[in-house]
C-alpha cells in the first residue's frame, strides 16, 4: 500500500471518528437548543423547531448510499416533494419514543406530496435497525449510514442534523427549511411539517 493512500485511509478514518465522537455527545439528548451563532438566518421556536425564511435556505446535499437491505437510496428521487429526513438509531431511547409517530405522520401525509426518510447511524448491523423498523412499523426507506458519513455531508452553519435523534425538513425545491435536535410526537411533528407543506 502506498504511503498516500494509507494517509488518506488513515484520515478517513479519523473524520469518522470525529463524527461518531460529535453524535456521541449529543446523542439522545432532549431539548437540545442549536446555537446559531454568525449570520445563520435561522431562529429557534419555543418547540425547539428551528426554521429558515424561505429566500434564505440553502441546497440540501446531495445523499446516496444503501438502505438497510442493501438497495440503492437517492435523495435526488424524492425532488418536488416535501422530504422529512429523521437521524435514528434503534439504541437510542428518545428514537423508540418517537418512532411510531413518525410511522402515523408517514402515512397521513404520503398524499400530500410527503416522504419520510431516515438515516439509520452508528448500528453496527443492519439487522437491529431492521428489527426496530418493523416493531415500530416505520414502512419508509431510511439509509444505512453506520459512521455517519452522510450527516457529514451537510454544511455547517445550515440546519444540519447535529444529535440522534434529529429531523430536519427539506422543500419541494430541495432546500432545508427546518430542524428540531429533539424527539417529536405526532403533534410536534405536524406543526413541523405543516407549514412547509402549505408553500406553494
Amino acid at each position: 500500500m502506498s504511503s498516500g493512500r494509507a494517509s488518506r485511509r488513515r484520515f478517513t478514518l479519523l473524520a469518522a471518528t470525529a463524527v461518531a465522537g460529535a453524535l456521541t455527545l449529543t446523542a439522545c439528548s432532549e431539548g437540545t437548543k442549536a446555537g446559531g451563532g454568525g449570520n445563520t438566518n435561522f431562529i429557534t421556536g419555543s418547540g425547539g423547531v428551528s426554521t429558515v425564511d424561505r429566500a434564505d435556505r440553502v441546497a440540501a446535499p446531495k445523499l446516496d448510499g444503501e438502505d438497510l437491505h442493501g438497495k440503492p437510496l437517492d435523495l435526488a428521487d424524492y425532488k418536488g416533494k416535501v422530504v422529512v429526513l429523521n437521524v435514528w438509531g434503534h439504541w437510542c431511547g428518545p428514537c423508540r419514543l418517537e418512532a411510531k409517530y413518525f410511522a402515523q405522520v408517514a402515512e397521513e401525509t404520503a398524499d400530500q406530496g410527503v416522504q419520510f426518510v431516515g438515516i439509520n447511524t452508528r448500528d453496527p448491523k443492519r439487522d437491529k435497525a431492521v428489527n426496530f423498523e418493523k416493531d415500530y412499523g416505520i414502512e419508509y426507506p431510511s439509509f444505512y449510514d453506520p459512521i455517519g458519513k452522510l450527516i457529514l455531508r451537510f454544511p455547517k452553519g445550515t440546519l444540519n442534523p447535529q444529535a440522534i435523534p434529529s429531523t430536519v425538513v427539506i422543500d419541494r425545491d430541495g432546500k432545508i427549511a427546518a430542524r428540531t435536535l429533539q424527539a417529536l410526537d405526532a403533534d410536534g411533528l405536524r406543526k413541523m411539517i405543516d407549514p412547509i407543506i402549505a408553500e406553494k
